[in-house]
């Protein structure tokens, strides 16, 4: 493995001043999940490791009394699978972590982490971008919030600059006609990354019109991919089994698929094809956001 100085800093000022200090020769280790394997591979060689396990101020799960949940970047992708909070308020987005890697990997891999490794092929910011979920991030300069709508920027890039932290994910409340649902495809073991995964979040009025549709499609690109022409065609609409065919098919159409391991660009559009069909059926016969 790679030398490097682990850096352990007591509060997230401190972790800031760190980052700012050695610039492109630090990196952030959280959970490790991700680090420690780019590190055994020597992926990467960072001469600093910035610890953020002394930061316990960033392992909370809160929620306001409007409903809008607030996540601690330190919080593990497994309590927020099993916290009642969560459950509770946006089921869809603690059944998603309930599918992340294995139990041991969910105990060890934080929300933060999560988001800021910025992996493709990683369910739960596909679910976090329907939800419009965003993150707040802290550096030398002080805070600001981030919409995931604009957070993730390519493969492992993200809005964030160098020396700042993500701190806290902000899952808002939903209209309580909001339904949703999360649908993943794998083509190897239960345990490896989805060739792709769909999320769907749908607002209907008491008539079965819909008032909103959000899908988002992961792992099939640098980027969770949304279409907003395919969206707006559910608008004002009733979702019948031939409108949900057609967006699904805006969607195949619109995104440019990638070919990795998991699967091909042209075995990707079609199952883009089928998932975002199922994932927006699936919101509308049992979904609860």
């Amino acid at each position: 493995m790679t030398t490097f100085e682990l850096l352990e800093p007591e509060s997230v000022e401190e972790a800031t001043n760190l980052l700012a200090q050695h610039g492109d020769e630090a990196r952030i280790i959280a959970g490790g999940t991700a680090l420690v394997i780019m590190l055994k591979n020597r992926l990467i060689s960072p001469g600093y490791v910035v610890s953020l396990g002394k930061l316990d101020e960033l392992h909370y799960i809160h929620e306001e009394t409007d409903g809008t949940l607030r996540i601690g970047a330190l919080t593990t992708i497994r309590e927020v699978e099993r916290s009642p909070k969560v459950q509770a308020r946006c089921p869809t987005l603690a059944r998603t972590c309930g599918q992340v890697g294995n139990v041991r990997v969910r105990h060890a891999a934080t929300v933060g982490g999560n988001l800021s490794e910025a992996d493709y092929a990683s369910d739960p910011p596909a679910v976090l971008m329907a939800a419009r979920a965003r993150v707040r991030a802290r550096g030398p300069r002080g805070e600001r919030e981030i919409p995931l709508t604009d957070f993730f920027k390519g493969f492992y890039e993200t809005a964030l600059a160098p020396d700042e932290v993500l701190i806290e994910l902000i899952v808002p409340a939903a209209p309580p006609t909001t339904r949703s649902s999360y649908l993943r495809y794998l083509t190897r073991s239960s345990e490896d990354r989805p060739c792709l995964g769909v999320a769907a979040f749908v607002d209907v009025d008491d008539r079965g019109i819909c008032r909103d549709l959000r899908v988002v499609v992961g792992a099939v690109a640098e980027t969770p991919q949304e279409v907003d022409a395919a969206e707006k065609l559910g608008i004002g609409q009733r979702l019948t089994a031939e409108l949900i065919q057609t967006i699904a098919e805006e969607y195949a159409r619109s995104i440019d698929p990638l070919s990795d391991l998991r699967g091909s660009a042209w075995y990707r559009r079609q199952m883009v094809r089928v998932f975002v069909r199922d994932a927006v059926q699936g919101a509308l016969d049992d979904g609860k956001a």
